[in-house]
């Protein structure tokens, strides 16, 4: 792990490259040295022998004198041999036993020796004796005065082994700078790469999120003008980070906040973004879906919308549907999103136009209905009273049953005046509730009891089931009466004979829950939308089968909304046609 690191990796080039230098340097000073001492053992010697040569001339008849003078001149590690002619020669004493002493026939005898004796020329040379004996080294000079010459010469192990010393001295100079080079490469490493560490580890802290890392500045050169870049650089990615943090919230928000569904898809069709009425859409296609298929894929996209996207992507033009989904009215515009020139997906915005269709309807409906409720009784009491006036009925008895019809008429009227009244306050907030203390079970057998009868002419099975201990819960007893006779009576006028209509009461943590379910004829899922509406009758054509039932003005779920919405409660309902409907409103505990 070492050697890939930055500080191996620059210690072991700069070692490399001084033992390389070292290596050259070392083989060219131990070639210099060599030749050197060679120079200069040379260049000893001839002065050696040109001084021996000066004393013979000086001291020629005086072998003794010479001899002791000569010693005292030469190197004691070196010999001398003067040799005044072939027969005479002297031969001074040396410290060296292993130097052999050369007499006149081995200086005839050499090809270079042999040229200062013949020639009277200075040589230089180094000598193999060939008899197994360490190479000498010989230089000669001849005589000035007389015939002859001096030649000194020593073995070649003194020269050896000063070049050992010179080599022992450069090897050692060799490792003392390897190891400073060791020593300075690593630390010069180890400073170089200290901040780049740093800035590894600050990377890091970035990548995690950290965005407030600062890397020490503790030079001004490159590597600090990098730490300050690399600062600058984590301010950057915090500012444009937080920037785009806050537009992300603000698109967020805006998605959020918005009444339509946005979705936004890629090339292939999967779903990017969504809002929460987008994701109310998708709910409703899933819980539509998997009622007919149990083992449907959650995670694919809807049908019409993919159908939408493919014909968006492939011409590149806006595309519009409508749909209705679980009794909702849908619009979904698509349009195409582009990168440059090439499409890289479709954004859907789908607005729910169910409120819009359901107020047009009521403005429709809302006069029609009025004028119906109303026209119906007016015409009775107009016929019925001008038959009184006209004297058609000309007995009492007959008198009083007119007279009875218009009065049950304007109470007719009456009712249904007040209750458009009790609405309206309803609606404008003005309703007054006297919260009391019930008892839940007897005040729900009151009115079981009040039903029994109307559900024994009807054959229907009219029964209560309670889940839970029940208390004292506050509420306001007169309303919630109404929101219970309200329901039940719809449940009873719409159950065929011999089905079952169930009061369920459960209880939960915060809020208690009512239930009325019948077996009945059902709602049609387009209608389900207004049921709660005024005057919506889920008998279209607003006639009766058993006339012993008193017309309903088609007020009485608007009111019971409003009630359960007083108690800061919800209403619900859930129909199929011919497998019954149930209500369910829920009402939290008084704090």
């Amino acid at each position: 792990m070492f050697w890939r690191s930055v500080v191996g990796k620059l210690w072991f080039t700069i070692l490399l490259l001084v033992c390389f230098v070292l290596f050259i340097l070392t083989v060219l000073l131990l070639e210099f040295f060599q030749n050197y001492h060679v120079v200069e053992a040379e260049r000893h010697l001839l002065q050696t022998a040109d001084r021996i040569s000066d004393v013979v001339d000086r001291y020629e008849q005086e072998e003794d004198l010479l001899l002791s003078t000569t010693a005292l001149v030469k190197d004691p590690a070196s010999r001398a041999v003067i040799v005044l002619s072939e027969e005479e020669q002297l031969v001074s004493e040396s410290d060296s036993d292993s130097l052999p002493v050369l007499d006149y026939a081995w200086f005839e005898n050499d090809e270079d020796t042999k040229t200062v004796l013949n020639e009277g020329l200075d040589v230089k040379k180094v000598a193999d004796l060939g008899n197994g004996e360490t190479g000498v080294m010989v230089v000669g000079t001849p005589l000035d005065n007389r015939d002859g010459a001096v030649f000194v010469y020593q073995s070649l192990d003194t020269i050896e082994e000063t070049s050992e010393q010179t080599t022992k001295i450069i090897f050692l100079g060799a490792g003392i700078a390897i190891v400073l080079t060791t020593i300075f490469a690593f630390f010069l490493s180890t400073r170089i790469t200290a901040p780049l560490i740093k800035m590894r580890e600050g990377a890091l802290e970035l990548a995690k999120g950290e965005f407030n890392t600062k890397i020490p500045i503790r030079t001004h050169d490159e590597i600090g003008e990098l730490a300050m870049a690399f600062n600058r650089m984590g301010r950057e990615l915090k500012f444009h980070i937080n920037a785009l943090n806050q537009e992300k919230e603000q698109l967020s928000g805006i998605l959020r906040s918005m009444a339509d569904g946005v979705i936004t898809f890629n090339r292939e069709g999967a779903v990017l973004i969504s809002n929460p009425p987008a994701q109310q859409y998708l709910e409703a296609y899933e819980f539509e879906r998997n009622a007919a298929s149990a083992s449907a894929d959650q995670t694919s996209l809807p049908e019409p919308l993919m159908d939408l996207f493919n014909d968006v992507i492939t011409d590149e033009n806006e595309s519009m549907i409508e749909m209705t989904l679980q009794g909702r009215s849908w619009v979904i515009i698509m349009t195409p999103l582009y990168d440059k020139e090439k499409v890289r997906g479709a954004v859907a915005v789908l607005r729910d136009m169910t409120e819009e269709r359901r107020l047009n309807k009521l403005r429709k409906d809302f006069i029609a209905n009025v004028s119906h409720e109303l026209r119906t009784p007016i015409s009775m009491l107009q016929g019925y009273s001008e038959a009184i006036v006209d004297d058609i009925a000309e007995s009492k008895e007959d008198k009083n049953e007119l007279a009875q019809i218009i009065h049950d008429e304007s109470l007719r009227i009456g009712r249904l005046v007040n209750e458009l009244l009790d609405i309206a306050r309803m609606e404008a907030g003005h309703i007054q509730l006297n919260e009391e203390s019930v008892e839940m079970e007897p005040f729900l057998n009151r009115i079981i009891r009040k039903f029994s009868g109307i559900a024994n002419e009807k054959s229907v099975d009219l029964n209560l089931k309670v889940e839970g201990e029940f208390g004292l819960i506050e509420f306001d007893p007169d309303r919630i009466e109404q929101v219970f006779t309200n329901l039940i009576d719809n449940a009873i006028r719409h159950s065929d004979p011999g089905s079952e209509v169930q009061v369920i009461l459960e209880k939960e943590e915060n809020e208690w829950i009512a239930s009325v379910k019948d077996s009945g004829y059902g709602i049609a899922e387009e209608d389900l939308p207004f049921v709660f509406e005024r005057f919506y009758k889920a008998d279209k054509s607003r006639k009766r089968e058993n006339k012993n039932y008193k017309k309903g003005t088609g007020l009485g779920l608007a009111i019971a909304k409003n009630i359960v919405e007083a108690h800061e409660g919800t209403i619900s309902v859930h129909s199929k046609l011919r497998e019954g409907t149930t209500f369910t409103f829920k009402i939290p505990f008084s704090p």
